[in-house]
């Protein structure tokens, strides 16, 4: 784990940009994979036991384009919310600020990017991809409320800056399974 740790850091240090998007596009891809293979060992529709490789490739898509935003948004919580006093000793104040920030502006612009995105990359046009909007942004935001706050006071707390989109990933995996399987489901609709 180390060693993977340091090559990591390597690449994030040479080109952060490249490491995030390559990062957050493999673990949004296993999140898909993950949320596939309940799928299809769940289903009961016979129909329904075909892996699909071009929804992995979409996810894969959202992933890579995702990952150097959010690593500049933490870029931007970590300078506009600085957790240590000149005492060194962590504000909770500006922890929760960041938590608030995340939360109130870039929950919702991901939900919308990952929603619209989706839509269009499954070849929906407007209209389709406002419906989907409608189906699946609100009970998409309320699960993230109830989920990613306590995340990410973890996440702003305790990682280091270079380790806040991986680690957002990796417990993103479960959140992407989430979000594939009600895609699928607003899909179905």
């Amino acid at each position: 784990m180390a060693t993977l740790a340091r090559i990591y850091q390597s690449s994030f240090d040479r080109a952060p940009a490249q490491t995030l998007m390559f990062t957050n596009g493999c673990l949004s891809a296993l999140g898909d994979v993950c949320a596939q293979s309940i799928e299809l060992f769940s289903s009961r529709d016979l129909e329904r036991k075909n892996y699909d490789p071009a929804r992995t490739i979409r996810f894969i898509a959202f992933g890579v384009g995702m990952g150097p935003l959010i690593g500049r948004w933490n870029k931007f919580l970590e300078h506009a919310f600085p957790l240590r006093a000149a005492g060194g000793k962590v504000s909770f104040t500006s922890l929760a600020k960041r938590v608030a920030a995340d939360q109130t502006m870039m929950a919702p612009v991901g939900m919308a990017i990952f929603v619209s995105s989706m839509g269009f990359m499954e070849g929906k046009n407007v209209t389709q991809v406002t419906q989907k909007y409608k189906d699946m942004f609100v009970p998409a935001m309320i699960a993230n409320w109830k989920v990613w706050p306590a995340v990410q006071m973890v996440n702003f707390r305790f990682m280091p800056l270079p380790y806040r989109v991986p680690f957002q990933s990796t417990c993103g995996v479960f959140w992407t399974v989430y979000l594939s399987l009600l895609n699928s489901q607003a899909k179905e609709r």
